[in-house]
């Protein structure tokens, strides 16, 4: 047996999901789940989402510089591992790399050589120098960074 939402009508869905929009910044494809899940009907949840996006309330291309920049900024993400994730949330390319854009050359590469550095001094008793390299490429690989940049700053070390 299949569990049904009941239908609560556009008019409770529209003001709940405009505050569920205030809170943070949402991309489509989160507020069309969201909007489901109030058992709405696929026209009235187009419907709603033309209204939100002609309100303001959703703007893609600023839900995707939000993401990018928060990620990079809190969890340190590499560029490589922020796209991907945009585009796992049916995110457009325009707006991935307008959001990629956002953050700057000079910051990405500055966060790059600090965690490097952190991990380098995590691995100080990895006394082969090729595993430690390895690891250290990984790592940074692992958290988004390309692999170009990543190898610049290993064999600079």
């Amino acid at each position: 047996m299949a569990f049904e939402t009941k239908n609560i009508g556009t008019e409770a869905a529209f003001k709940k999901i405009k505050y569920y929009c205030v809170y943070q910044e949402r991309n489509h494809t989160e507020v069309k789940q969201k909007l489901y899940g109030y058992g709405l009907y696929k026209n009235e949840v187009e419907l709603l989402l033309s209204q939100l996006i002609e309100e303001n309330y959703l703007n893609e291309e600023r839900f995707a510089i939000a993401y990018a920049g928060g990620k990079f900024r809190i969890n340190q993400w590499g560029k490589t591992k922020i796209k991907y994730n945009l585009t796992q949330k049916q995110v457009s390319n325009y707006c991935i790399k307008k959001a990629l854009s956002s953050i700057a050359d000079a910051d990405y590469e500055n966060t790059l050589q600090i965690l490097a550095m952190q991990k380098l001094k995590a691995l100080q008793n990895e006394k082969n120098i090729f595993a430690k390299k390895s690891k250290l490429q990984n790592y940074l690989v692992g958290k988004g960074y390309e692999f170009e940049l990543v190898a610049k700053i290993v064999n600079g070390l």
